[in-house]
């Protein structure tokens, strides 16, 4: 079956297959997902065709009968671009670029171009560039195939399988320096770390478009990138709680996690999501709006259990509560969300009587353990006190003929590392 909509020059088609084991609502979300990927990309939908299989086909993901119809779409002008909801093998991109005439992106490389558009930091394009070039490498072996078919004789070894293995050092060049690159990257970041090792620690973690960056903007007052868009954070960005507490906290903004996110940026994005797993605390943000955030909840679950955070301590946040509905549909979606997730707490990022609220959970979280007890820092060692102040909060000072003393509110860790130093 299909859709259409105006004709456009930078249109899609959206394929998917749906296979006995997928229900028909994680079917229609995962769809969804996709359409926002695309728009993401700047495409406009302009059909949608979908199936029921036991299995894909093998030679071209779909049957014939939709082989034609994605055909026809093209050949008309409906659309230019096929969006398929799954990752396809380089033999079925391939069969069906050659049968309908169109540019295939499956969901893979959909995801992969707009990490590729949205990264900023060395340390992001490096990861991104990583996979996206393990992407193309078997899809290389699948073209230079073909070419050698055409160039080369049998027993012979012809010009396309020459380029091909060019192609391929090539790229196992390029990702080792990439890799090297990271490594390095990565000990810089583990050096920086370190410095904030008695700091308080938030990681926002949660769906991608959930809010995480609007919520960091408004916690922390910094002026981070926000747009309605998927995968508009891919870097991650540490800012100070504000108004600042003692003991301070850094709030961090993590990339956002999505339904068959590629194992391969799950494992590059390990060293960006080390915050989550470094964190004292997760604030699992969730567009409470969407009707498939329950869904979301358990991608996100998955993926902090993969990256090795899944027992972390988290707190639930609902946000964007503003979208729901009138002040009414507010209070009963509130009312249903405490019901089944007494812990939580549910938001909009843009009241700023929300955010207070969870700027005070956050607190309390951190302070729950502190206890008051003297910390003694040697004349000689004044070095000590900007640590001190950092990490506890100084209830009095003064000073001995050998040392300052400090009274402070501090975790019993924090001050037994300072009594080390």
């Amino acid at each position: 079956m299909h859709d259409t909509s105006t004709q456009t020059s930078h249109a899609a088609v959206l394929v998917a297959v749906q296979r006995p084991d997928v229900s028909d609502a994680e079917f229609a979300d995962s769809l969804a997902e996709l359409r926002r990927l695309a728009k993401t990309l700047g495409l406009a939908v302009a059909a949608t065709c979908t199936q029921r299989r036991a299995s894909f086909d093998p030679g071209a993901y779909v049957g014939s009968g939709k082989l034609e119809e994605l055909t026809r779409l093209v050949a008309d002008g409906t659309a230019d671009t096929i969006l398929v909801d799954h990752e396809i093998t380089p033999s079925q991109a391939r069969n069906l670029e050659k049968v309908t005439g169109a540019v295939v992106m499956d969901r893979t490389a959909v995801i992969l171009e707009i990490f590729h558009r949205h990264a900023h930091s060395r340390a992001a394009k490096a990861q991104v560039e990583i996979v996206r070039l393990q992407y193309m490498a078997p899809r290389l072996r699948e073209h230079g195939a073909g070419r050698d078919r055409q160039r080369g004789g049998i027993g012979a070894k012809g010009a396309g399988e020459s380029g091909l293995e060019l192609d391929r050092r090539k790229i196992r060049d390029r990702v080792a320096e990439l890799t090297a690159e990271l490594a390095s990257l990565e000990q810089e970041r583990r050096t920086q770390r370190a410095r904030r090792q008695d700091v308080a620690r938030v990681a926002l973690v949660g769906y991608t478009n959930a809010g995480k960056s609007t919520l960091m903007r408004a916690l922390t007052g910094s002026e981070v990138y926000v747009a309605d868009k998927l995968f508009a954070t891919l870097d991650t960005t540490v800012r100070a709680l504000v108004p600042e507490t003692r003991p301070r906290i850094l709030v961090s903004d993590t990339v956002g996690f999505i339904k068959k996110l590629p194992h391969g940026l799950v494992a590059s994005f390990k060293s960006t999501l080390a915050e989550a797993l470094e964190a004292s605390l997760l604030a699992h943000v969730v567009d409470a709006s969407d009707p498939g955030f329950e869904r979301q909840l358990e991608v996100t679950a998955e993926v902090l259990g993969e990256i090795g955070a899944g027992e972390v301590p988290r707190l639930l946040v609902f946000n964007k509560l503003d979208r729901v509905g009138d002040a009414s549909a507010q209070r009963e979606a509130i009312d249903a969300l405490r019901a089944r997730w007494p812990e939580a707490i549910v938001i909009s990022a843009k009241n700023p009587a929300d955010v207070a609220r969870l700027h005070a959970r956050l607190a309390a979280f951190f302070t729950r353990d502190v206890i008051e007890a003297e910390v003694r820092v040697p004349w000689d060692r004044q070095q000590l006190r900007g640590q001190v102040f950092a990490a506890c909060e100084v209830v009095e000072e003064r000073a001995e003929p050998d040392a300052a003393v400090f009274r402070v509110r501090a975790h019993p860790d924090t001050i037994a590392r300072l009594a080390r130093s």
